[in-house]
């Protein structure tokens, strides 16, 4: 996973605006200067040394959230209760019965036009700090398995396939996206006809081995990163287009005790697995 920070500063557009036949730059025009003041104040309470700062965000959010529900007609028959939280957003809204919804709204910036985001997820280090954003492709995931969706047949087993795995899981050295990624690059490399629902047990082992194959090489390719099958409609940065393919493991080849645990944590999803399917737990 890549991490960013976001530069945030007020741009002249004073050669912009005059060649579109406005005469007034926000950040130089003097009769902007009250509204150019309440600007330097935001960008107080959102960024730290210049950089978008996503706890500053967060806190920003959660009061704006506060003030703005006052002001509905549903906050007299709903309570709003703000959560702590770091890097989100988090609420619980609470009805006169006792019902509660909880929400957690998180943020992000787009990659100029593409499906790539930077996010306000943590990132897999111990520490995240404030200025960081990782990137995201919770966006390209959606649309990719949305292209597989319309293309595929109604009968077809891999979301079954993918959801009994991700219910096994232990969440160590397996994760959820580790999964996902076996199962884009499968769906892209075979026929989706294949998937029909009576295959489900062999797609099911299927995954297993195509994990195991990429555990014993010590090698797991990022989908969106360097990798020619992704569909066109996914709008991907031209960066990540050329970039070099990103293995997932890397971290399997220079831990020899990060390798033995892994492999024991799969044998164990195995299990696991085989255990949901023929007894359902």
């Amino acid at each position: 996973m890549r991490n960013f920070r976001i530069r945030v500063e007020l741009v002249c557009t004073c050669e912009t605006e005059q060649a579109a036949g406005e005469t007034r730059c926000f950040l130089h025009d003097p009769e902007q200067e009250q509204g150019r003041n309440a600007c330097f104040s935001i960008l107080d309470d959102l960024c730290t040394d210049s950089y978008l700062d996503v706890q500053k965000t967060a806190r920003y959010f959660q009061m704006f959230v506060r003030r703005s529900w006052r002001a509905l007609p549903l906050s007299a028959i709903r309570r709003l209760t703000v959560l702590p939280s770091d890097r989100s957003c988090k609420f619980c809204v609470t009805n006169h019965w006792g019902k509660r919804i909880l929400i957690e709204l998180m943020f992000g910036v787009q990659e100029g036009a593409s499906d790539i985001f930077v996010s306000s997820q943590y990132t897999e280090a111990a520490y995240t700090p404030s200025t960081m954003w990782p990137e995201s492709y919770a966006v390209a995931e959606r649309k990719f398995f949305s292209h597989i969706a319309r293309h595929a047949h109604p009968d077809t087993c891999y979301l079954r396939c993918l959801q009994l795995c991700v219910r096994c899981l232990l969440g160590r050295d397996f994760s959820t996206y580790t999964m996902k990624t076996v199962v884009m690059h499968l769906l892209s490399a075979m026929p989706l006809s294949n998937w029909h629902r009576g295959h489900f047990w062999e797609w099911l082992n299927s995954i297993m081995q195509y994990l195991q194959r990429c555990l014993k090489k010590k090698h797991l390719n990022h989908f969106f990163i360097g990798n020619e099958n992704v569909p066109e409609e996914i709008n991907l940065p031209l960066e990540l287009q050329l970039a070099q393919p990103v293995n997932l493991f890397q971290h399997l080849t220079q831990n020899p005790y990060a390798f033995l645990h892994a492999q024991l944590e799969f044998e164990e999803l195995l299990d696991r697995v085989r255990r949901m399917v023929l007894h359902g737990r």
